[in-house]
């Protein structure tokens, strides 16, 4: 059995591979730069989990079969393909994992809360790669609710000490207006494109981390950042932004994080934990054209609010 250990938001985890000829951590390239000791180790944060405790464990074993006793409970669109979701009697999750062209990928089952997963893979090497970073990705997103820790659906600009996420409707221009911050704006870099991380630490701060899914642009950078606001993208004819009201950002930044709302556990962990960001982070909607006026509009608010001396 080959063991590896990874830090992603300052949580480690243990990816294990039964032996096989076909599967190996050749399938997750992206996961090289988070790569970390079985200690806990990390480059970026040595001391965030204390007690070495591991975040999950995921062992990668193609001899695993579907349960039998269990409950479909819904399919739900990645963006990516259908995800089948399975209640277990027992307790506990079972996942059928599907492409863009419905091929299943993955057979995912996750106990105890999602600290202990199996997967068994299917298909060629793209097919593998897709079904294993899917879930490790879901894996992260349950894992992690229950430590204040979001994985959400944003493109991330870093800048100085700060990030700032963009989150928006699949096509409204989030990449598009981080890529006018890059063009733009001097000093900015991209954290993530697609599933940047947002964790709460003890004291209430909320940070930001890469992750290593990064959608359809290759990012995959283990940095941190202090959380400076979120901005909603919207279309419009012209450039305007404004600060949301509490429940009105609450709403806006529901959909942007993965979880699973029939689990009434996992839903309340989300909730406290956006809660506890709202409280503390400025939440906009930009309300924008793609054009550099956007950007430099959205940059001036963040900073003149955020960044002052």
């Amino acid at each position: 059995m080959e063991h590896n250990f990874f830090s992603i938001a300052g949580h480690i985890i243990k990816i294990s591979f039964a032996d096989s000829k076909v599967n190996s951590m050749g399938l997750l390239p992206s996961f090289a730069p988070f790569r970390s000791s079985a200690e806990g180790a990390s480059s970026y944060e040595p001391s965030a989990d204390k007690d070495g405790k591991l975040l999950f464990t995921l062992t990668v074993d193609d001899t695993l079969r579907p349960a039998k006793d269990r409950e479909l409970i819904r399919h739900f669109d990645t963006g990516n393909g259908d995800t089948a979701v399975y209640r277990l009697a027992e307790g506990g999750y079972q996942y059928i994992i599907k492409d863009v062209f419905n091929r299943e990928c993955c057979l995912l089952i996750c106990r105890n809360q999602f600290s202990q997963c199996q997967c068994a893979l299917n298909g060629d090497w793209t097919m593998r790669s897709f079904g294993l970073n899917d879930a490790l990705m879901l894996a992260f997103a349950f894992a992690g609710a229950r430590s204040q820790t979001l994985l959400i659906h944003a493109s991330c600009i870093g800048y100085g000490d700060w990030a700032f996420p963009f989150t928006a409707k699949s096509g409204t221009g989030k990449s598009t207006h981080a890529s006018l911050w890059l063009k733009h704006i001097e000093g900015c870099e991209l954290v993530n494109d697609d599933n940047p991380v947002i964790r709460i630490h003890s004291d209430g701060t909320p940070y930001l981390y890469g992750s290593p899914w990064s959608g359809k642009t290759p990012c995959y950078r283990p940095v941190k950042r202090r959380l400076g606001a979120v901005v909603q993208i919207e279309r419009a004819l012209r450039n305007s932004i404004e600060r949301l009201p509490v429940v009105q950002a609450f709403a806006t930044l529901l959909p942007a994080c993965s979880t699973m709302k029939w689990d009434e556990a996992l839903y309340d962990h989300l909730c406290r934990s956006l809660s506890a960001l709202i409280a503390t982070t400025p939440i906009y909607t930009l309300h924008c054209l793609p054009d550099e006026e956007a950007a430099q509009l959205c940059f001036r608010t963040l900073t003149s609010s955020i960044l002052k001396p």
